[in-house]
C-alpha cells in the first residue's frame, strides 16, 4: 500500500519536471546554445532585457543626423554669407519682392507703404517728440513736470485721431486701386510706418512727400 502511493508520488513529481522544462511551460524556457533557463517574457521577445543603466544611456545618447547644417567655418564661407546679407539688405531696401519680409510683401502692402509716404504727417514727428519728453522727465524742474502729462495726452489724442483719418483714406484707395483685395490689418501697419522717422523705413520711401502714386 505504501509503494503505490510513493510510486503515484514520483509519476507526478516527474510529471511537473517534464512541465516547467517543457518550451511551452509558463515558467521558463532554455537557451539553445547553453541550456540555461530564461523567463517566459525574454522567451517571448527573443532577446535578452536590457539592463536599466544600457537603457538610460541610449536615451541620453544625442540624435544624430537631425542636426542643422554648420555655419560658415571658412574665411571664404564667412566672406560670402555677409555679402549674401548685404545684398538681401539692399534689395529689401529697395522693395524687391523676393528679398521684403512677408509683413511687407503683397501689392496691398506696398499701396500701403506709397500712400503713407506720399504726405507729410504730424505722426511722423512722433519720436523726435517722444525724445525731448522722455529728457524733460529726468528734469528735477516742477515746472515742466507739469507740462509733461498734458502733453503726452494730447500726443495719444493726435495720433488716434491721423489713424482714424488713415484708414478712411486707406480703405477707399485700395478699394479704388485694388478692387476685390481685403483691408484687413493695414490700418496698423499705415500707422505704425506713418510713426517711424522717414529715413528709417524700410522698405525706403518709394515716392517722395507731396508726390503723386
Amino acid at each position: 500500500m505504501f509503494r503505490r502511493g510513493n510510486a503515484g508520488a514520483r509519476g507526478s513529481t516527474a510529471q511537473d519536471d517534464q512541465g516547467a522544462q517543457s518550451p511551452g511551460g509558463p515558467q521558463a524556457t532554455k537557451t539553445a546554445e547553453t541550456g540555461r533557463a530564461r523567463p517566459t517574457a525574454e522567451a517571448a521577445k527573443g532577446r535578452p532585457t536590457p539592463k536599466r543603466s544600457e537603457a538610460e544611456a541610449k536615451r541620453r545618447k544625442p540624435v544624430t543626423g537631425s542636426r542643422a547644417p554648420a555655419g560658415p567655418r571658412t574665411p571664404g564661407d564667412k566672406a560670402k554669407a555677409k555679402a549674401s546679407r548685404a545684398t538681401k539688405y539692399d534689395a529689401m531696401k529697395r522693395g524687391e519682392p523676393w528679398a521684403l519680409n512677408p509683413r511687407d510683401r503683397g501689392p496691398t502692402r506696398a499701396l500701403t507703404r506709397d500712400f503713407v509716404d506720399s504726405k507729410r504727417r504730424i505722426s511722423e514727428y512722433y519720436m523726435y517728440v517722444l525724445v525731448v519728453l522722455l529728457a524733460a522727465v529726468f528734469l528735477r524742474n516742477t515746472k515742466v513736470q507739469t507740462y509733461i502729462s498734458p502733453l503726452v495726452l494730447v500726443l495719444v489724442l493726435v495720433i488716434v485721431i491721423d489713424a482714424v483719418l488713415i484708414r478712411r483714406s486707406l480703405t477707399r484707395l485700395i478699394a479704388e486701386r485694388l478692387p476685390g483685395e481685403s483691408a484687413r490689418g493695414l490700418t496698423m501697419y499705415a500707422v505704425m510706418r506713418a510713426l517711424q522717422i522717414r529715413r528709417f523705413r524700410m522698405p525706403a520711401p518709394r515716392v517722395q512727400p507731396g508726390q503723386k502714386m
